[in-house]
C-alpha cells in the first residue's frame, strides 16, 4: 500500500465556517491541506492518476487541496484531512482493469431475435382482422 509522508503535506489552520457560536469567530479549527503531487515521492503511475482526478481538487500546478472542518477541534480535522488524502492516494494506487470488448454469443443473439419475433406476433394479433 502506498503511504504519503507527513513531511510532504502542508497543513494550515483557519477559521471554520458554519455554526459553532462564539467559538467559530475566535478559534482556527478548520484545516486546509495542500499536497504537491509532482514533488511527492509517490510512484510515477500513481502521480499520473492523481493528476488526472476529475473535479477541482487538483490545481493546474499539480497541488491537491483538501479542507476539513467537520469537527470542533483542530486535531480531529487534521486527522480527518490526512485520512481523506490517504484514501484518495490508495484509490489512485489501484491499477484499473483494462476492459476488453467482447462480442455477444450466438445463443444470446438467437434468444434476442426469438424475443423480438414473439413480441412482433403479439402486436400483429392486436391488429384488425380483414374478412
Amino acid at each position: 500500500m502506498v503511504r504519503v509522508k507527513e513531511d510532504e503535506v502542508e497543513i494550515t489552520a483557519m477559521r471554520s465556517q458554519g455554526p459553532g457560536g462564539q467559538n467559530v469567530n475566535k478559534v482556527s479549527t478548520a484545516v486546509h491541506l495542500r499536497f504537491d503531487i509532482r514533488a511527492s515521492s509517490l510512484p510515477a503511475a500513481v502521480k499520473e492518476r492523481l493528476l488526472a482526478l476529475p473535479g477541482r481538487r487538483v490545481s493546474k500546478d499539480g497541488i491537491l487541496l483538501l479542507k476539513a472542518q467537520a469537527a470542533r477541534s483542530q486535531e480531529q480535522n487534521r486527522a480527518a484531512a490526512l485520512e481523506r488524502l490517504q484514501e484518495i492516494v490508495a484509490q489512485a494506487a489501484l491499477v484499473p482493469e483494462i476492459r476488453r470488448p467482447t462480442k455477444p454469443t450466438y445463443g444470446s443473439r438467437q434468444r434476442r431475435l426469438e424475443g423480438k419475433a414473439q413480441r412482433s406476433q403479439v402486436k400483429a394479433a392486436r391488429r384488425r382482422v380483414d374478412e
